[in-house]
């Protein structure tokens, strides 16, 4: 019987990465992944990120996207590929879990695909997957899950190392997983022997901190621009992109209530959470797991939910652990109709997910560009410009034509930051007005822009005597000044 719900189990999941991987390999697309691709560009390139260009980010998925691009090929398709097989494995590990240790064991494979379902077809999980650092923080945080409990049954040195190996590989790609990290660690100790406690707490930091070896690297080599990158950006310059930034979040944080997938994983959540505890004779041990489950969504949740700006993208670190919680309350309900050996419930969950997914893709569609449109500006930008002649672009184009951006043009953000011209050059900053000179002085053989105020702005139609319109892009090349 384990048997063959595990056959079906993986190949609804591999029926799934199937769909995922074409998805991931075709459509997916957000602007803000250029500067991530960038960075692994630059980095193949033989830069360093904080010490030789600006990249706010945590840059273990960098250092890894550029190993990959040097191996395999340098194409978007490369880390898409990536973050799309991670993201599926973490869709596995999630639904795995379930599979091994729901306390029915008759309802097992139900609970397992709702579980794998309402995280795959999540509506930013499912779109934000393959992109930037997604699908590794999804995978470093379930796979950190896991490891929790197996030291937690098994108590050896090793399983702690490796969840605070897992969940490094998670912050250490992108610190919105960071609140994960003392929830993961405080819970190993909690459930060990008071005598053990120190050893647990010391091999999960020795595991943790592995991932973070080029952090320590940088710190080292730059700290000043390191200690901007990691923490002072975000804490003083992001607001900058979003003068309205408590009015964004809070349109954010109360999108939910229009969003159908979020009010089905968030009720059955809570109705999971709620029948667990108040309803169930379920061992202790299955008690605990599922509030570590509930622990750590809350404490991711509150803090990409802190982010100012914060996005719903951000949220897909919590889907995981709703959805292990989801499926306690799915239980709950066919318990309750006395469905309990039927596969209608999740049938109609999975037709509920993927009616929200495709009216999410639709949506997206109609408002995102892709890669294919973009590298149609891109061959137009080669065609008119000269090898290695400077361009003004943004992060994707600079990406696929493998040209590299001239200083300060590494993160298009950076530019509305404004500090003193000293510190600027150690951080590799120009703020607006820099840029707008370099334009007007003819700094650049071609320059692109997407903004019809920023053509204007700097008056490129009086100073080139060639443009074009390529999709959504305006291009002027040919300088009237040479």
């Amino acid at each position: 019987m384990k048997s063959r719900a595990s056959l079906w189990f993986g190949g609804i999941v591999a029926l799934y990465a199937a769909l995922f991987v074409l998805y991931a390999e075709t459509a997916a697309f957000t602007p803000d992944e250029g500067y991530h691709l960038l960075a692994a560009q630059l980095i193949a390139a033989g830069r360093t990120p904080y010490l030789d260009f600006c990249f706010p980010q945590t840059p273990l998925n960098a250092y890894w996207n550029a190993l990959w691009l040097r191996l395999l090929a340098h194409s978007w398709r490369v880390p898409h590929l990536l973050a799309a097989l991670s993201t599926v494995a973490a869709v596995w590990l999630t639904g795995d879990y379930v599979l091994r240790h729901f306390p029915i064991v008759t309802w097992r494979l139900p609970a397992a695909l709702a579980t794998a379902l309402l995280t795959g077809l999540n509506g930013v999980v499912f779109p934000y997957g393959p992109l930037q650092a997604y699908g590794i923080c999804l995978l470093g945080l379930v796979a950190a899950f896991r490891f929790t409990l197996r030291a937690v049954e098994h108590g050896r040195a090793i399983h702690f190392a490796a969840a605070g190996f897992f969940a490094g590989i998670a912050a250490a790609s992108s610190l919105l997983t960071a609140a994960a990290v003392p929830v993961f660690a405080i819970w190993n100790a909690y459930h060990q022997p008071a005598g053990a406690r120190w050893r647990t707490l010391c091999a999960f930091t020795a595991g943790f901190a592995a991932p973070f070896l080029p952090v320590f690297y940088l710190v080292a080599r730059a700290p000043r621009q390191t200690w901007f990158n990691l923490v002072r950006y975000h804490a003083f310059y992001r607001k900058l992109y979003w003068p309205e930034t408590t009015q964004h979040d809070f349109e954010v944080l109360s999108a939910w209530l229009l969003d159908s997938q979020a009010l089905i994983l968030g009720v059955l959540a809570l109705a999971g959470l709620l029948y667990v505890f108040r309803r169930t004779n379920w061992p202790a041990s299955v008690k605990a797991q599922h509030a570590l489950c509930a622990w750590l969504a809350a404490a991711l949740s509150l803090e990409v939910g802190r982010a100012h700006p914060t996005f719903p993208r951000y949220f897909l670190l919590t889907v995981p652990f709703l959805a292990i919680l989801a499926a306690a309350g799915l239980y709950a309900l066919v318990s309750a109709l006395r469905l309990e050996r039927s596969l209608w419930p999740v049938t109609l969950l999975s037709l509920l997910m993927l009616a929200g997914l495709a009216r999410t893709l639709y949506d997206r569609s109609q408002t995102i560009d892709t890669w294919s449109s973009l590298e149609a500006v891109a061959a137009k930008v080669d065609q008119v410009t000269r090898p290695g002649a400077p361009v003004l672009t943004v992060e994707p184009i600079y990406f696929l034509t493998r040209r590299t951006p001239p200083p300060g043009y590494e993160l298009s953000y950076s530019h509305l930051v404004t500090l003193p011209p000293a510190e600027a050059t150690l951080l590799h900053l120009l703020n607006a007005a820099q840029v707008k000179r370099q334009v007007q002085s003819g700094a650049f053989a071609t320059v692109s822009s997407t903004d019809s105020d920023e053509v204007d702005d700097w008056d490129l139609r009086t100073l080139y005597r060639q443009s074009a319109e390529v999709g959504d892009y305006y291009l002027f090349w040919d300088w009237k000044g040479r």
